[in-house]
Formats: C-alpha cells, structure tokens, sequence
C-alpha cells in the first residue's frame, strides 16, 4: 500500500479551494482512492463556500476568490 499526498480543487460559486488529501494506493480495483476523513474533509469545505463561510473553509484548505478575465 501507497499513499499520495495530492491537491484536490473543489470549485463553489466565485470561490475556488484547495484541499489537501492522501490518496491511498493499492492492489485493489478500486485504488487510488481517499480515506473516509479525507472524503469528509472534501466535503465539509464545498458545504462551508455554499454557505459563504470563508472562516470554516479556511480551515481546513487554501482558499481562492475567482474573478472573471476582461480579453
């Protein structure tokens, strides 16, 4: 067993965050794959920009305001 340590972006109105997770990788057909605390971690930082609390997601990832591009 293998673990990864990757950057997953979850993306939620004009917000963007960066999530740090481990990817678990193995023999089995399902791998690569994310621990139950990491799939809840995802989760509880898309639920904090859906809410607009900034100060939840902060916590627990790098956390980016997304402006449009005038060309």
């Amino acid at each position: 067993m293998t673990v990864l340590k990757k950057a997953k972006f979850i993306h939620e109105g004009k917000y963007a965050a960066e999530v740090d997770v481990e990817l678990v990788v193995n023999d089995h057909e399902w791998s690569p794959y994310l621990s139950l605390e990491d799939a809840y971690k995802l989760d509880d930082v898309r639920e904090a920009l859906k809410k607009g609390d900034l100060k939840a997601a902060t916590k627990k990832a790098k956390v980016y305001e997304l402006h449009p591009v005038a060309v």
